[in-house]
């Protein structure tokens, strides 16, 4: 290709890149945008979901500490009558 041709076409893009910089740059900060909202929709997600699980345990408390207790009086028992080697 020419040198002559290759100036030519560098400056025909060099002109479209300064013609649509306005829409790139608008492009770009939808897109920032729709970034930061999907983060923050994901975030208040992540907050819901370990809400209810904090309100599923605390209802289904009643079930799950008697049980936790059971477990901790037999590990407590178990490690009593464990002899000292």
């Amino acid at each position: 290709m020419n040198t002559f041709l290759k100036a030519v076409l560098l400056i025909l893009v060099a002109i479209l890149a300064v013609k649509f910089l306005p829409a790139i740059l608008a492009l770009g900060f939808m897109l920032g945008l729709s970034v930061v909202a999907l983060g923050a929709v994901g975030v208040s997600l992540l907050a819901a979901v370990v809400f209810a699980a904090t309100v599923f345990g605390a209802v289904l408390s009643p079930l799950w500490v008697p049980g936790l207790i059971v477990v901790g009086v037999i590990v407590l028992l178990r490690r009593s009558s464990r002899r000292p080697a």
